[in-house]
């Protein structure tokens, strides 16, 4: 493992400090006023995670093809990772520590290889604990409403799934485009989740909560319907053409269904959503796709990657745009200006377009009406619900998750979501609340002792060509070999955990540094250490620090 991480950083001589330092005598420990500790720190990458992985142990066994073990780390966390390894945004790569050095480690790559290792081999879920004796009520089936259910029945409860499509996945299923999320991945994940004794009842409505729980003995609800319900605007019109929303659009396109768009397709807003309807448009056949947004670039909600991948396949897109009339198929659009706080203001400077269909992309509201019958529940005027740190509504025993409550709306926070609220029913159903334990300190760039240059590229994942991407549904982007995954988990700079590096042990002069065998790391010799803290100088990732030696009669 260290001539790998090594191989990640650059050359680094292990016996470089004892050829300069072989005259030093010995034995000189109590003439110091510091001493040097092992210290385990929060790397960025896991920090970041929404769904709250452990990242950087599950890369740690990948880099030594442990695959499995990488990809039982990973699903103690996170049952779907062929799925997050394409629709992640990997907020752990905006944080990770390397993009200061080179790149960022390409970790959403990894992930999704160790997720299609594990479909292919068709490797199992972990068994769930033994029968707790009680029942859990999950409404909706999609990221969140899965994460929690697995999460729930890993803990021994008996859990049902409550879905109101004709399948599981919610919007992963039907909003989320086949040629980032292809269905023959989605699917058995999907499936692969069940079969750990979780079950499924499709086609089904919940309208009256608690008499389902009452009449099904549910001990608990949490509820995660999420946000499928395009949100519309009022758009001064005289004979309108064609206006539809885009997830109305995304779903009939998934069912098989897609609508006839025409030639001139304008997309009115500037998400995620947006970009995958102007996406969608020019593979059904729009000569022109162009995206109308309201703001500029710097203020667009989506994603940067999803921007570009959009710009690369021919979408256009007008910032500082709004529409404000349609006549026929002609669209009135307005240009607009930011205010000192960034809002857009009018200008009373309009100009015409000419459009087959009018797609809103405006967001999403969730369908939370039926809980408003349920006395304790409360909820923001956009009609989200409220809930406290546990996940809990103000109806005990009734939690919520997912986009339908106050948050950021993607599928891994749906996921970490699901997993914390399994957490605190768990706890509730014993009569305690989950405390969860406190985080080590995080560590920065700084902090870490790195060579100044890096001989080790990133790996790059296949991908069709722009033009061919255009006019088909086929997934955009292939998997890393075997040999690649391990490579670019090799890049993993292991920050604020010791991997076992002998950096330490090279480093003092004094032969303080005692190695314990593979996987006990070190410790040190405090008879022979003098406080030099030349071994915390050459840690190359941060896993000792100098600490103030204890007053005379501490250890």
């Amino acid at each position: 493992m260290a001539g790998a991480r090594r191989a990640a950083m650059g050359p680094k001589p292990a016996d470089m400090a004892r050829v300069l330092d072989l005259t030093h005598e010995p034995g000189t420990g109590p003439v110091r006023d510091r001493r040097p500790v092992y210290v385990d720190l929060l790397p960025p990458c896991n920090e970041a995670c929404p769904a709250g992985e452990n990242v950087q142990a599950w890369l740690d066994a990948a880099q030594d093809g442990r695959d499995l073990d990488a990809w039982s780390l990973l699903v103690a966390d996170n049952p779907l990772p062929a799925v997050h390894g394409r629709v992640c945004y990997h907020p752990c790569e905006e944080s990770c520590n390397r993009e200061q050095l080179d790149e960022a480690v390409r970790i959403h790559a990894v992930e999704r290889y160790l997720g299609d290792l594990a479909l292919e081999r068709g490797w199992p879920l972990p068994a769930p604990r033994a029968d707790s004796g009680r029942r859990v009520l999950v409404v909706g089936a999609g990221p969140s409403g899965l994460s929690a259910a697995y999460h729930l029945r890993a803990r021994g409860h008996g859990v049902e799934v409550h879905e109101a499509g004709p399948v599981a996945g919610g919007m992963m299923h039907f909003g989320i485009p086949a040629y980032r999320l292809p269905r023959d991945v989605l699917g058995p994940e999907v499936d692969r989740l069940l079969a750990t004794g979780v079950r499924l009842v499709t086609d089904h409505e919940v309208e009256d909560l608690l008499g389902e729980q009452a009449e099904g003995g549910f001990d608990a609800v949490f509820v995660a319907v999420g946000a499928a319900i395009g949100k519309h605007v009022d758009i001064p019109a005289r004979d309108a053409g064609r206006v539809l929303d885009a997830i109305t659009l995304l779903h009939d396109v998934e069912t098989g269904e897609p609508p006839r768009l025409g030639r001139r397709v304008v997309v009115y807003g500037g998400g995620d959503t947006a970009m995958d309807a102007a996406r969608t448009a020019r593979r059904l056949g729009a000569d022109e796709a162009l995206v109308v947004y309201r703001r500029d670039q710097a203020h667009m909600p989506a994603h940067p990657a999803e921007t570009a991948e959009a710009l690369s396949e021919g979408v256009k897109i007008r910032w500082l745009r709004t529409v404000a009339g349609i006549t026929g198929d002609e669209l009135t659009i307005e240009e607009m200006v930011l205010d000192e706080h960034g809002w857009p203001q009018p200008t009373g400077r309009t100009e015409t377009l000419r459009s087959d269909a009018l797609v809103l992309a405006l967001g999403q509201d969730t369908d939370s009406a039926f809980l408003r019958q349920v006395e304790g529940v409360t909820f923001r005027a956009d009609g989200t619900v409220l809930v406290g740190p546990d996940m809990m509504t103000g109806r005990p025993g009734i939690f919520a998750g997912g986009d339908m409550v106050p948050t950021e709306r993607t599928v891994t926070v749906a996921v970490g979501h699901g997993k914390r609220a399994a957490r605190h029913i768990d706890a509730w159903l014993a009569g305690r609340r989950y405390e969860p334990a406190p985080k080590h300190p995080g560590v920065r760039f700084e902090q870490l002792h790195l060579p100044v240059y890096s001989d080790v590229e990133p790996a790059s994942q296949p991908g069709l060509d722009p033009e061919r991407r255009q006019h088909t549904f086929e997934e955009v982007y292939g998997g890393l070999r075997p040999e690649d995954a391990r490579r670019e988990a090799r890049r993993c700079l292991s920050c604020g955990n010791c991997f076992e590096c002998d950096s330490c042990y090279a480093a003092c002069p004094e032969d303080a540094i005692v190695k314990l065998g593979p996987g006990g790391r070190y410790r040190v010799d405090l008879d022979r250490c003098t406080g030099c803290a030349v071994c915390v100088e050459q840690c190359p990732c941060h896993a000792l620090e100098m600490e103030t030696e204890p007053a005379a009669g501490g250890s």
